[in-house]
């Protein structure tokens, strides 16, 4: 497995909100939940929205274009938990967020 890479400071995304990220040439969803940080594809399974950049309520994302909406911890869809966006590893060393690549 490759190493994990630093993509944010944990300080830039404080809990509540998100950061869209390129791991490895993928682009990825980062999301702050209470402190607690998780990844996730940033391509929404319905038609291709940007998850990253929909709004965060709790534990759950709404995509901006159609409202499809994930638990970010698990990136089950809410009313399908089949359909699922893929997750990354995530840590926090130091301050600095690092996720690792597929």
């Amino acid at each position: 497995m490759a190493e994990f890479v630093p993509v944010a400071e944990a300080s830039d995304v404080p809990p509540g909100t998100s950061k869209v990220v390129v791991v490895a040439g993928h682009v990825v969803a980062l999301f702050n939940v209470g402190g607690t940080f998780h990844a996730l594809s940033n391509t929404c399974l319905h038609r291709g929205g940007p998850v990253g950049e929909g709004e965060l309520d709790g534990e759950v994302v709404t995509c901006p274009w159609h409202g499809w909406q994930y638990d970010v911890r698990s990136g089950e869809n809410v009313l399908n938990p089949l359909a699922r966006l893929k997750r990354y590893a995530v840590k926090v060393v130091d301050g600095h967020v690092l996720v690792a690549p597929p």
